[in-house]
């Protein structure tokens, strides 16, 4: 059982292995050690252009979220059935994922699954449906639980989506208040 000093730890190691790897590509990038709700990581360019970046890591395989974030569920008291009333608005569909997956051993390599919100809005619906269908959605040992899973097998079609961050920058405008002097 993971302790709350051990998942710190966790969320911690993910947030500066981020930071590292968003340094090789020539980005500068702060971790905000869950000081700010929205997001754990801000990656700017050479030009001041930013992008928040939010961070969710595992030492396992899956990444547990709450169903409810992604779908609008009823929960039937008399029946314990859940009912899936449809997807979601979630705000910020656009803000940048990234799911770490710390690797397990020295042999191993650290894996970086880099997604919109929006799309993992769709990855935790597949999911979450998917599981709860072979259970035609009354949970087996705890009704109105709405623990959801993922595994990497479901994200990575994402791996190492770098080029989600880069353009992201790359969309926005630079920052016009700062001088530049040629010498």
């Amino acid at each position: 059982m993971s302790t709350g000093r051990s998942n710190k730890l966790t969320a911690q190691i993910g947030e500066y292995l981020v930071c590292a790897e968003l340094g090789k590509r020539n980005l500068i990038a702060t971790p905000f050690a869950g000081n700010v709700p929205a997001f754990d990581v801000l990656a700017t360019d050479e030009f001041c252009r930013t992008v928040p970046i939010q961070v969710k890591t595992t030492r396992g395989d899956n990444w547990p979220t709450d169903a409810r974030m992604w779908l609008n569920i009823e929960f039937d008291k008399s029946t314990e059935v859940q009912k899936n009333l449809g997807r979601a608005t979630i705000k910020n569909p656009d803000l940048i994922y990234i799911f770490v997956a710390i690797a397990r051993d020295e042999k191993s390599k650290d894996r970086f699954f880099i997604l919109t919100k929006s799309q993992l809005q769709v990855v935790c619906i597949e999911s979450y449906s998917r599981w709860m269908n072979k259970h035609d959605w009354r949970r087996p040992r705890s009704p109105e639980s709405y623990d959801c899973r993922f595994d990497i097998s479901e994200i990575e079609n994402y791996e190492n989506n770098w080029p989600l961050i880069s353009g992201r920058l790359k969309s926005t405008s630079p920052d016009q208040s700062l001088e530049t002097t040629e010498e």
